[in-house]
C-alpha cells in the first residue's frame, strides 16, 4: 500500500485531527528507527501510519482497540508483519505478547510521541524545536507529568537494542522534522 493510500485510508476513519497528527508522529518515528535500526523504512512507516486506524471505532476501548484495525488491513491486502506489530501494539486486546524487535519498535515508537508532545505544550512557545531529549527523559521520571503515557511501554526501546536516551534522541528528532504537520 502506498503512502497516499494509506494517509487515506486513516482519514477515512479517523476524523480527530489530533488523533491523525498522533499517527503522523508515530510514522516519522517509526521511519527513523527503521533507519537507525536497518530495517524496513516503509513497512515501519506504515505501521506507524495506520496503528490506530480503529480508535474511534472502539472508542479506543483497550479490550477491543486493534482488532478492527487487522480486519481492515487484511481487506486491503497490507504486508502480515505490519498487521501484527499493529494488532500486538496494544497487547491488552490480544492473547500473545509482542516478540519482535518491530512489535516493541512499534509499541515503543507510538506511545513516546504522547511525551515528546506533552512536553513541547508546556514550553511558552509550545515547539518541538525548543524540546531536547533531555527534558523529555526528565519528564518521563515525573509520574505526575503526561499520566496516561505508559513508561513501561517506552522503556521498551531497550528490546530493540536503543537506551531510553539513543531513543528518545531518534524519536524527537523524526518528530521536530515533520513539526510543521503536527503545528507544533
Amino acid at each position: 500500500m502506498k503512502r497516499d493510500q494509506s494517509l487515506e485510508l486513516l482519514k477515512q476513519y479517523v476524523k480527530n485531527e489530533n488523533m491523525i497528527k498522533h499517527c503522523l508522529a508515530a510514522e516519522a518515528v517509526m521511519a527513523a528507527l527503521a533507519d537507525r535500526l536497518g530495517h524496513d523504512r516503509e513497512k515501519w512507516a506504515l505501521a506507524g501510519l495506520l496503528h490506530d486506524l480503529d480508535v474511534e471505532i472502539t472508542n479506543a476501548d483497550l479490550n477491543i482497540h486493534g482488532r478492527e484495525t487487522v480486519r481492515i488491513l487484511r481487506e486491503h491486502s497490507v504486508n502480515e508483519e505490519v498487521i501484527d506489530a499493529i494488532r500486538l501494539h496494544n497487547e491488552q486486546s490480544q492473547a500473545d505478547r509482542r516478540s519482535s524487535v518491530f512489535h516493541h519498535a512499534l509499541a515503543a515508537g507510538e506511545t513516546i510521541t504522547g511525551l515528546i508532545i506533552a512536553t513541547a505544550l508546556v514550553y511558552p512557545d509550545k515547539k518541538l524545536a525548543s524540546v531536547k531529549p533531555s527534558s523529555v527523559i526528565k519528564r518521563m521520571k515525573e509520574k505526575a507529568f503526561a499520566r496516561s503515557v505508559n513508561r513501561d511501554i517506552i522503556r521498551e526501546c531497550e528490546k530493540v537494542g536503543l537506551s531510553l536516551e539513543e531513543f528518545v534522541a531518534v524519536a524527537l528528532k523524526a518528530m521536530q522534522g515533520i513539526s510543521d504537520q503536527l503545528g507544533l
